[in-house]
């Protein structure tokens, strides 16, 4: 029977297990806060080994374990810098610090891979590796320390009692989870069997963390790099374990850019990249190993504009009018590959204007908030959305706009990308979940059972299997909604064969062109001979009437404040709420997943796709 702390659903019955509450006086602070930022989850599963190497420094050690003894060798080092340590990120103590030049930056080791010949032949940061001196030896890790630090942006650590032991008695898996509430960053564990799970540390800020995400691409045991972006547009990041006493901060001040951040992701792969969403519509690159170098975005309109074509001709941007539904404007610094014509070669000295910063590369994608984008699995495309009601596919190698899909009513809030990159998933201010197809270019679904703003989408990849989609929703009206879809078990409306044939035609530019290896930046521009279309790019939101609906497999109404986010991990769900109240529900029974084609399994086989 279902309860507050239950629900039923076609494979058995979920439960909470688990807890994560903030204290009394945090609940009564999220209350009185003046502005509200949306509690979101990050995770990340860390494998501890059975028989602990003693030389080796684990999260504990980082976090406590020989402080004192850190501590008293910086004051020894007096000024002197260690270059291993001291890496180019703009801080909060000594703006002034030299950085590393881009020969000195790591390369990131299968970090996008150029997927198409005409791919290859450009010059972005997603295609060259930065030229290095060889391998480091010391791992590296932001040069500031959180406990000796004057500055007043981290005005607080609170770490739990006997972390230090909990931590050195890990073995196996271990699922840590992180999440913003009110101007608190909360690290701990989810997945145990205590109901009440108190934190691992707290870090409180002057300001209000508004995103947040874990590189997969470093975790370890001894090791898990974390960036936070903030309502100010500053980022940090935290290295060795997010809680520990080195930290970095970048885009200090708003220097780069000075609106919000609303969502920051790692590049697939990479140690180093990673993409910051904006409020004022853009989308910037950084290097976490750069320091903030001195930058100024053009404007669209602007004479003359610094946007190099990538395709040897002449750019979209400089050709009228920029229109945000056919194009993203580019902005590209001294130092970006195009402009210095490639990658510095190893041991070679570089023009100190051109010296490798921040940003990596700047891209105006709406003039509304970019609110969240994600990447496909592949990591060579990306989907963003935005309060103008969009959904762009940009060309991350390319740096391109691909499509452009209009919601069918409002702004959109959330997106997810299917494990196999057939699908992606929007919700928005219409209360539907649309699913979309890039691959054939049009809305494959829509799924009807919210009644009001859906938050947070999210896919389930125990139960993907290829042919049957599970993902979740959750929404304004407290529901937790899960779908199952079947692309093949759809219904499909009579207008459905003419509607496809007109998107088909009215677009000259498709992700199905990846398919025989051929490359959007050849294409025409809006407005030029040739072009099928006044814009090409842009798909209108069809009809009701020509699209299937999706119903719900399940829908609970979870507790009386509003839901935030949704997570689905290997052993369950979890769900948050704006005063970061998060609840882990367990599943019925030990699923084993379906066979799903991993990321990695899925780069193979588009980079085969690309061959043949």
């Amino acid at each position: 029977m279902e309860n507050d702390w239950t629900f039923v659903a076609p494979e058995g019955v979920y439960s909470v297990t688990e807890e994560h509450k903030p204290t009394p006086l945090a609940q009564h602070t999220i209350a009185a806060a003046p502005i509200l930022y949306p509690t979101k989850i990050s995770t990340v599963v860390a494998r501890f080994s059975a028989n602990k190497a003693t030389n080796s420094p684990g999260l504990s050690q980082l976090l406590g374990g020989g402080r004192e003894r850190e501590v008293k060798r910086e004051k020894e080092k007096g000024v002197v810098k260690e270059r291993e340590d001291g890496l180019s990120v703009s801080s909060s103590d000594d703006p002034d610090d030299g950085s590393p030049d881009a020969s000195s930056t790591p390369a990131p080791d299968g970090a996008l891979t150029s997927p198409v010949v005409p791919h290859d032949q450009l010059n972005t940061p997603f295609v060259h590796s930065p030229g290095g001196l060889g391998k480091r030896k010391t791992v590296p890790r932001p040069k500031h320390n959180m406990r000796t630090t004057s500055s007043t942006f981290i005005t607080r650590l609170q770490n739990a009692d006997n972390l230090n032991k909990a931590l050195q008695s890990k073995q196996g898996e271990t699922t840590f989870l992180f999440y913003n509430s009110a101007k608190t960053f909360v690290w701990t564990e989810a997945g145990t069997k205590l109901k009440v799970r108190e934190p691992l540390a707290r870090i409180y800020f002057s300001a209000y963390p508004t995103c947040h995400d874990v590189n997969l691409a470093t975790v370890s045991s001894d090791r898990i790099d974390v960036i936070i972006g903030f309502h100010t547009g500053d980022i940090l990041w935290f290295a060795g374990d997010p809680i520990s006493s080195r930290y970095g901060r970048l885009n200090k001040q708003g220097r780069i850019c000075s609106s919000p951040c609303t969502a920051i992701r790692w590049v697939p792969d990479s140690p180093n990249l990673f993409l910051v969403s904006h409020a004022d519509g853009t989308i910037v690159i950084y290097d976490k190993e750069r320091e903030d170098g001195s930058f100024i975005p053009h404007e669209p309109g602007s004479s003359p504009p610094p946007v190099f074509p990538l395709d040897g001709g002449s750019s979209n941007s400089s050709q009228g009018e920029w229109n945000p539904l056919d194009s993203i404007f580019v902005t590209m610094p001294p130092w970006h590959p195009v402009t210095t014509g490639g990658p510095v070669p190893p041991g070679a000295k570089q023009d100190k204007e051109k010296a490798a910063k921040n940003p990596v590369s700047h891209w105006r994608v709406s003039r509304r908030s970019i609110v969240d984008f994600v990447f496909s699995p592949d990591a060579k495309f990306l989907a963003a959305i935005s309060e103008d009601g969009c959904l762009r596919v940009i060309d991350t190698v390319a740096e391109q706009l691909v499509d452009c899909y209009a919601s069918y009513f409002g702004a959109l809030n959330c997106v997810a990308w299917s494990p196999d990159g057939r699908f992606i998933l929007t919700g928005g201010q219409d209360d539907l979940v649309t699913i979309f197809s890039p691959w054939e270019q049009r809305v494959i679904a829509r799924c009807q059972g919210h009644s009001s703003f859906v938050s947070a989408v999210a896919f389930d990849d125990v139960r993907c299997d290829g042919r049957t989609y599970r993902f979740g929703s959750i929404g304004e009206d407290n529901k937790l909604i899960l779908w199952d879809f079947s692309s093949g078990a759809l219904h499909r409306p009579k207008l459905h064969t003419a509607h496809h044939q007109r998107m088909s035609m009215t677009s000259s530019i498709s992700l199905a062109l990846r398919r025989r290896g051929e490359s959007t930046i050849y294409l025409p521009p809006s407005g030029t001979p040739g072009a099928e279309s006044p814009l090409p790019r842009y798909h209108p939101a069809p009809s009701r009437n020509e699209v299937a609906v999706v119903q719900p497999v399940v829908a609970k109404h979870v507790g009386n404040d509003t839901l935030t986010d949704i997570a689905f991990l290997s052993r369950g769900l979890l769900t948050a709420n704006k005063l970061g109240h998060i609840k882990f529900w367990i599943r019925p029974l030990a699923v084993q997943p379906r066979h799903v084609r991993t990321q990695s399994a899925y780069r193979r086989a588009s980079q085969a796709d690309a061959i043949g």
